[in-house]
């Protein structure tokens, strides 16, 4: 048996299209631990994230808020994104991806307990702010520790698990809360879901092995085995060096600047307005249609929690087939006209754009994921890459709710035309995916 120390020569032969900076072959980690245990921290931090859509009503008499003040709680989290991408990205490449995504499990604890004694407005829209922090570190290292640790071939797969973070904590927060909130209170609310990040921290240090650092792996062959006699140098024609790392030099925000990725991001920006826009108003809309909460909680969140089939799916048969984009252009093409329904239907069509968005729509999670790994020009761009698609997610969430509580209108009934502008904007977005270059 081999000493860790010396690694056999199989172990120094990267895959193909293996990342830079990724284990040797028999380093890497199950695809399906390593999507589950990181799901499970997504969860945690998404649990926080909406745990207020559905029970805006009572904070807003609790803090004396405004329906404009009230959106702030949910915009403010989506806004430290544009802010904290790129810092994310650079942290994940210093201090290593799976570091962070501890450290972001505890600062989704702290915001939750600044929150918990908040007594007035600003200082409750302050402790959203440090929560959004924690989403933007965890959403930009997820990926990257999923291109660390798990083979080529199977990051579909990985991904596709991992993609339904948001959408599985998302359903489990509109469901629960209500129940929470009424048996505990606000603290108790916020100090419950605290609990289940600093659980969350604790799996992933303990599941998920620290990647190696990069060319930890690209040793050469001659080290293991070396030919010739001690002392002499070995034969070119016995001893030939694995690959060795690429030398392109350090990763540069510019290489991110082609006109697929453009593309892509103008997509991704669209697809993130519709799924805010449902996340965070459709509780509001349909209790002021005599909805009960709980059940317009389930309602708005129900696409995310069939995505934990669709998603897992899309990522497994883009995998099978090698290519990700009729699946990425399927998923998008639904989201705006499924938007539309769950803004101005309370009957059968409410329930047809439920399962067609849960069912194909939320698909395109994985496969967002999947195909910007793709893109990128050379995979040591993936922790500035990261940081930049989280910027752009954080932009298209904060519009999300931003904006579209501009066109719900100051009293959020204007159901109709906000219904019909974010149907065209999810036209557009598939529009760009169609346009976009990418297997």
């Amino acid at each position: 048996m081999a000493d860790k120390t010396t690694p056999t020569t199989e172990a120094l032969v990267k895959r193909p299209g293996a990342p830079v900076g990724a284990p040797a072959a028999g380093r890497y980690q199950n695809p399906i631990v390593v999507g589950v245990v990181l799901l499970i921290a997504g969860i945690s931090v998404a649990m926080i994230q909406y745990k207020v859509p559905t029970i805006m009503t009572s904070l807003m008499g609790m803090f004396s808020m405004t329906a404009s003040s009230i959106s702030w709680l949910m915009s403010i989290f989506t806004l430290m994104s544009i802010f904290m991408a790129l810092p994310s990205g650079a942290l994940a490449q210093r201090f290593g991806a799976r570091n962070m995504m501890v450290v972001a499990c505890g600062i989704a604890v702290l915001g939750s307990c600044v929150g918990a004694f908040a007594q007035m407005e600003a200082v409750l829209i302050a402790s959203r702010a440090i929560e959004g922090v924690a989403l933007t570190v965890l959403t930009t290292c997820g990926p990257i520790v999923v291109q660390q640790v798990v083979r080529p071939d199977k990051i579909g797969t990985a991904m596709g698990i991992w993609g339904i973070w948001g959408c599985l904590g998302s359903t489990v927060a509109a469901v629960i809360t209500p129940t929470i909130f009424e048996s505990l209170g606000f603290q108790g609310l916020w100090f419950a879901f605290a609990a289940v990040a600093a659980v969350a921290a604790v799996v992933v240090v303990a599941a998920i092995k620290k990647p190696q650092p990069a060319g930890a792996d690209m040793q050469p062959a001659s080290a293991a085995q070396p030919a010739g006699a001690p002392g002499q140098p070995a034969s070119s024609a016995t001893a030939q060096p694995a690959r060795p790392a690429p030398t392109a030099g350090k990763p540069r925000y510019r290489e991110l600047c082609t006109r697929d990725i453009a593309l892509f991001f103008a997509g991704f920006i669209m697809f993130n307005i519709c799924l805010l826009a449902i996340l965070a108003f459709v509780p509001t809309i349909l209790q002021m249609q005599g909805f009960d909460p709980t059940l317009s909680g389930f309602i708005s969140t129900a696409p995310m929690l069939l995505s934990i089939v669709s998603s897992p799916a899309f990522g497994a048969i883009s995998d099978k087939t090698g290519r990700c984009k009729p699946l990425l252009v399927a998923g998008m093409a639904v989201m705006g006209p499924c938007t539309f329904l769950l803004y101005t239907q309370t009957g059968l069509l409410l329930w047809a754009g439920v399962l067609l968005m849960g069912l194909v729509g939320m698909g395109a999670v994985a496969m967002f994921l999947t195909a910007y790994s793709k893109l990128l020009p050379r995979p040591d761009l993936a922790s500035i890459g990261m940081g930049v698609l989280v910027l752009f997610q954080g932009l298209g969430q904060f519009l999300g709710t931003f904006f579209v509580q501009m066109l719900l209108g100051p009293t959020l009934d204007n159901w109709m035309f906000a219904g019909l502008v974010l149907m065209g904007l999810g036209l557009i977005g598939t529009g760009f995916l169609l346009m976009c270059k990418m297997r």
